[in-house]
């Protein structure tokens, strides 16, 4: 699968506040670090850096539950991304 791993039965659905991009996630909150988008703080700063802000701009939009409702989300929005290529499973 593209999104999360084979044999997934609980995930959540996400879509971007900022770049508008969609995923799945096997973490599941109100909300979470974008992958497309958002970047991961280096939390190795120097004294005269400023503490990096996580943004969290990705919201949950649904719980997916069951095993085959998440293959199928998972390939509905692989599509997207892969434009109905089937070359890459």
């Amino acid at each position: 699968m593209y999104y999360v791993p084979e044999g997934t039965k609980l995930c959540g659905f996400y879509e971007c506040q900022d770049c508008g991009s969609r995923f799945l996630s096997v973490q599941i909150g109100p909300c979470m670090v974008c992958p497309d988008c958002g970047e991961e703080p280096d939390m190795e700063i120097g004294p005269d850096d400023e503490m990096p802000e996580v943004r969290e701009a990705a919201k949950l939009l649904q719980v997916i539950q069951g095993e085959e409702e998440v293959e199928k989300m998972d390939t509905l929005l692989s599509l997207a991304i892969t434009g109905g290529d089937y070359n890459w499973l």
